[in-house]
């Protein structure tokens, strides 16, 4: 086994390793922005490319600690089985992460300049092309015996310098002569070596609550600057994770010659369209009021239905949107259902129009070809409003500016675009979003806004107290068993927060422009809930509410009910003329849809059941007698899956 002295020298020189390998990533991350610098927005300024050398600082720790980690064990293993000398292995091992990193840096920069990304999944989709065609192309115009010489003699020059620079040896820990004596400092020195570990593995951080990845990274206004925070491994790492996750979303096995059969259910009407979009077209009846002067369509991270039921009234953590409620021009459906069990499915269903079918439609390139007819932006575009999505989150998060970009929307807002002083790995604390918003609105343009929110979402790091957060109210609101778990009453006032200061934004937009609309949904439940084993209802659904211009109590009927497909047609059925044509996987509530459906399950006003079995649960305050047809709701949901799969993939009818 190892001496102390080896164990140390060996330590010491891989964190050397690391601080080398992290100034090269550091060195190329320049180079790329330095030559790559005319791709660079006009309004981009020297803070924006500070912001994201220090962000790429921080993902390169990553990076050069992976690369440490590795030649700890590989020098472990081989002075341990006295295979050879752990510094040649060492240097070995560096060689090759320098030569690897010198020719991605190379690379990396053509493919800039054809693809306006770094590496990403399309990587992958090379190795199934000409590779004969591909070898040309490269060598002819990208220059690939140039490059690989130049990355060649690069990594020459690296590989000299870390050899001189590891050759510079290490720090001796003082000894003294008995054994225990030893231990404090050397137990100080492995301890200082855990916590360097940690903050490698966190990017910059001690806890996950400040981690940094590929997905939330992209913290600047500029796209090159988000592509240059990535160095070349995270970057490999991201293409490598969403090829992964195309790879894994087939979608579904669609009968071509029943497609249009599939069509007609969903329009509830016979005959045969020209093609399946025909069948989603839909007129409306007219608003029952002035167009609104501006929409805000606030989507609700984690908001879940469960805590407006009468039996939680006194746990005080959703009386913002219970005050909303009870207003006089609000309607309020309690049977709804997000798209899917996470963020980005709810903002594929609402964005899109179309129901969840294991397609990831913000990595598809059929959904970057244009606007899908069903798709929300385009069609409140045409009556007139400027199409806004703002989000707390980085922008390149599951690439959701690009996505809403595609989908139709004429701005994108993410944390980089506006002021935060507090927030976590997910974004900005909601307040400094809904000012960003306030402060964004013109009273000359007529606005459509999707505000995403971020602050009801692990790790919790809202500062309650300063925010007036009475812990007291809420406990008292507990069943005693729980009055004493601490996180789960941190989650709820995180709750509670993000109601908060949602109710606070619409009033002010509602003091300020009357005729606004608001619609708010939640993204998803299933985070948060009082029981162990909450039934269907309560672990599912999410409210819809619609509050302002146009709306009444009456807007919606007493059996109402609906999913995330169903908010674009209804939103527009509250704004639109009369005979404005429009198309619509799903159905208004507002003309009585009472079905809703999503990924895995079902919902009206009375039941909530599995989409794929038989499982279903009666819903307190329905009928009991209303039980639907459960043969008439597959033929429904396979329907309404079907006609998404094939607007999604762009199908010729």
């Amino acid at each position: 086994m190892w001496k102390w002295d080896k164990i140390n020298e060996n330590l010491q020189q891989d964190m050397k390793l690391i601080l080398f390998i992290l100034a090269v990533t550091c060195l190329f991350r320049i180079g790329f922005i330095a030559v790559l610098y005319p791709y660079m927005g006009e309004a981009t300024t020297s803070d924006d490319v500070w912001v994201a050398l220090f962000y790429g600082f921080r993902m390169s720790l990553k990076s050069a600690g992976l690369m440490g980690v590795a030649s700890f064990g590989i020098c472990f293993l081989i002075q341990a089985l006295s295979l050879g000398q752990g510094r040649r292995a060492r240097l070995v091992v560096g060689a090759i992460y320098i030569g690897l990193l010198s020719m991605l840096f190379y690379a990396r920069i053509p493919y800039y300049e054809q693809f306006h990304m770094g590496f990403n999944q399309l990587l992958f989709n090379a190795l199934q092309d000409d590779l004969y065609a591909l070898f040309f192309t490269l060598i002819e115009q990208y220059h690939l015996p140039l490059r690989f010489c130049l990355a060649a003699a690069t990594a020459y020059g690296l590989f000299r310098l870390m050899k001189a620079w590891l050759g510079l040896g290490v720090l001796r820990l003082p000894s003294f002569p008995r054994w225990y004596q030893n231990v404090p400092l050397r137990a100080a020195f492995l301890l200082a070596i855990y916590f360097a570990g940690i903050f490698l593995r966190f990017g910059g951080s001690m806890t996950y609550a400040h981690n940094i990845d590929w997905e939330n990274s992209g913290v600047t206004r500029d796209q090159l600057l988000n592509e240059a925070i990535l160095d070349d491994m995270q970057a490999l790492y991201r293409a490598y994770e969403l090829h992964e996750r195309l790879r894994t979303s087939t979608g579904l096995d669609i009968n071509p010659a029943q497609i249009h059969e599939y069509g007609a259910r969903v329009a509830g009407q016979d005959g045969r369209r020209a093609s399946v979009a025909d069948y989603l077209q839909k007129t409306a009846q007219g608003s029952r009021a002035e167009k609104p002067g501006h929409i805000f369509l606030i989507v609700g991270e984690s908001y879940a239905n469960w805590t407006l039921l009468p039996e939680y009234r006194d746990l005080n953590i959703a009386n913002g949107l219970k005050g909303i409620i009870r207003q006089p021009e609000a309607a309020y459906v309690p049977a709804f259902l997000p798209n899917g069990m996470s963020t980005i499915s709810g903002v594929l269903g609402i964005v899109t129009g179309l129901t969840d079918v294991n397609l990831y439609l913000n990595y598809n390139q059929e959904t970057y070809q244009g606007p899908f007819p069903t798709a929300i932006a385009p069609q409140l575009k045409k009556l007139g409003y400027r199409t806004r999505f703002w989000y707390a989150g980085p922008n390149s998060w599951e690439r959701i500016e690009e996505f809403t970009r595609a989908q139709g929307f004429d701005d994108f807002y993410g944390r980089g675009d506006f002021e935060s002083r507090a927030g976590n790995v997910w974004g900005a604390d909601d307040k400094y979003l809904f000012n960003a918003v306030l402060s964004g609105i013109s009273p000359d343009i007529p606005s459509f806004n999707i505000i995403l929110t971020v602050s009801n979402h692990s790790p919790y790091t809202v500062d309650l107290q300063q925010e007036g957060f009475d812990r007291a109210k809420v406990v008292a609101g507990l069943p005693a068993k729980l009055r004493g778990d601490e996180e789960l009453i941190r989650q709820l006032g995180h709750f509670w927060y993000a109601d908060k200061v949602m109710a606070e934004f619409v009033a002010t937009v509602r003091q300020k422009y009357p005729d606004s609309l608001f619609i708010i949904v939640g993204d998803h439940a299933d985070r948060l809930n009082l029981e162990a084993n909450p039934g269907l209802y309560k672990r599912y659904g999410i409210p819809f509410v619609a509050y302002g211009q146009g709306v009444a109590k009456d807007s919606f009927p007493q059996w109402a009910a609906g999913s995330h497909i169903d908010v674009g047609p209804t939103l527009l059925e509250l704004v639109a003329p009369q005979g404005f044509a429009y198309y619509s996987l799903g159905r208004s509530l507002t003309r009585g849809n009472g079905f809703g459906m999503n990924y895995g399950f079902w919902i009206t006003r009375d039941y909530i059941g599995s989409a794929d079995s038989a499982a279903a649960e009666f819903i307190e305050g329905g009928n009991p007698a209303l039980r639907p047809d459960r043969v008439r709701i597959e033929k429904d949901i396979e329907a309404l899956r079907a006609v998404s799969w094939w607007l999604a993939k762009r199908k010729s009818e």
